[in-house]
């Protein structure tokens, strides 16, 4: 199986459009369509959790859905940062939290039939809040409209599924996050 051709379709400021053609493992030529980030070395989740085993979540706007979704902090890899940068800086401009401690959990793609992206995600142990220089330095993004919101480790289950029958989108990914980000809290 291999890519033969590659055509832009569309392109905006930080997403394309593409066409592929490939051939599949029968020798038939296949089209594909997807989507590419461009302006952008990787995408970065953040898991923060407090002293007091506190998960850290955010709920905010998602315009394409038409709704609030409750997820971990996030950002786009678009300033020629190290991945580890980005986590810290995501931290701070989405939560006005901010730690020493953060340890690789796990990288892979987010949607590997429509999308090119790939998450790498990290863990940031006893968060705190930044102090007022730091969150100054690393304001939170204009376009964003963040709420934060701690909920202890034993009740982010059941919290998460009260959010999800008061009308609030879940992002799927934070539910396999949040079971491996037990494994380091003991």
């Amino acid at each position: 199986m291999k890519i033969i051709k590659r055509d832009i379709l569309w392109q905006g400021r930080y997403l394309r459009i593409v066409l592929l053609s490939y051939e599949d493992s029968h020798g038939n030529i296949r089209k594909w369509e997807a989507v590419e980030r461009i302006n952008c070395n990787g995408i970065v989740i953040v898991i923060p959790i407090t002293r007091d085993r506190e998960f850290v979540f955010i709920r905010q706007f998602r315009p394409i859905i038409g709704g609030y979704v409750i997820e971990f902090p996030a950002g786009l890899n678009d300033k020629k940062e190290s991945l580890i940068e980005v986590a810290k800086r995501e931290l701070i401009e989405e939560t006005g939290y901010t730690s020493d401690e953060f340890v690789f959990l796990a990288e892979g793609p987010v949607s590997s039939g429509l999308s090119s992206e790939v998450i790498t995600v990290f863990i940031a142990k006893n968060v705190r809040k930044a102090p007022d220089d730091l969150i100054k330095n690393y304001p939170p993004d204009e376009t964003e409209n963040i709420e934060v919101m701690k909920i202890p480790v034993d009740e982010a289950l059941e919290r998460l599924h009260k959010f999800r029958e008061e009308g609030y989108y879940l992002d799927l990914k934070i539910f396999g996050f949040i079971e491996l980000a037990k494994k380091f809290l003991t």
